[in-house]
């Protein structure tokens, strides 16, 4: 029998490019194939991994911090120039509208006061509901927490909130006001203003990968926030106590009013201040674990 013969009379032997031939590995008595499948249901949140990546975070913020500015001729002073642009109007129109202003307090003050977290919010929340749809290559390329797109997005107008607390404290040293010692707190509400972003920017973010029409809804739903926020007034004494709890369902409407009061030493109103810090971690906890649970679709529908 010619060698050619022998490979043809032995089926499961194919030949080497030597021309040799090599028997096939015998299975192994009770082995199976293994079949990786999502798991089904809520899927926990991997913190441990996310520390692990903890650099890979920290060089994302960098990236967009970097690259907000890049390429613009005024810079960081964007982040400054909106706010008192917003000022501006905002001061008129509680002239206008005579709105009391607490303990005799300068319109300019205590509107730029409330400027500081609704910027960052009204900024960050869209930034983290869009990262995933701006940013479709990574999802798709490379595995790392898909979590981190729309915390950095968010993450990154902390820095504006800085440039313009530098801001702030030049215009109170303007009308010789002194902060209060409640603003040690200050790093505090930052936190609150991240928590609230991302309460509402990763939940929309998987939204907005699904069904593209939440991307026209969340500037709308920014617009509605800023209504129901105490920018140009106050809660005391312009919102009736019967409404307060209502309007505190929004997270921004008692943590914007608790970080004026910390920096102007005015009373805090405590029970928007706990519905509306409840209402943002509750839906912060909510939102990771929706986002986890759906992340495994989410290059399915790029």
């Amino acid at each position: 029998m010619t060698e050619s013969e022998a490979t043809l009379a032995v089926p499961n032997r194919s030949p080497s490019p030597g021309g040799l031939t090599a028997d096939p590995i015998p299975p192994v008595e009770g082995e199976h194939d293994m079949v990786i499948h999502p798991t089904p249901g809520w899927r926990a949140v991997n913190w441990k991994e996310m520390y692990d990546y903890r650099e890979l975070l920290a060089f994302l913020v960098w990236r967009d911090v970097a690259a907000r500015y890049k390429q613009t001729i005024l810079g960081g002073a964007w982040a400054i120039l909106q706010p008192l642009i917003t000022l501006v109007i905002f001061t008129f129109l509680s002239r206008m509208m005579k709105i009391p202003m607490p303990m005799d307090l300068p319109i300019p003050v205590c509107v730029f006061a409330a400027l500081i977290p609704w910027t960052m919010f009204s900024q960050g929340m869209p930034a983290a509901a869009n990262s995933l749809v701006n940013q479709l290559n990574m999802v798709t390329k490379v595995y790392f927490p898909r979590l981190f797109l729309p915390f950095t997005a968010a993450a990154v107008f902390l820095v504006d909130g800085l440039l313009s607390l530098l801001v702030y404290g030049l215009l109170l040293l303007y009308y010789g006001i002194a902060p209060a010692w409640t603003a040690v707190f200050i790093p505090v509400f930052f936190l609150l203003i991240l928590i609230a972003s991302l309460s509402m920017g990763v939940m929309l973010a998987g939204l907005t990968l699904f069904y593209r029409d939440f991307k026209h809804i969340i500037p709308f739903l920014t617009q509605v926030m800023l209504y129901m926020t105490p920018i140009f007034y106050t809660i005391d004494p312009t919102v009736p106590p019967r409404y307060r709890w209502f309007l505190s369902l929004n997270p921004m409407f008692g943590i914007t009013d608790a970080f004026r009061a910390s920096i102007l030493g005015l009373p805090v109103q405590w029970g928007c201040l706990l519905i509306s810090s409840g209402v943002a971690i509750g839906l912060f906890l909510f939102a990771i674990h929706y986002f986890r649970r759906n992340e495994r679709l989410f290059a399915d529908f790029v």
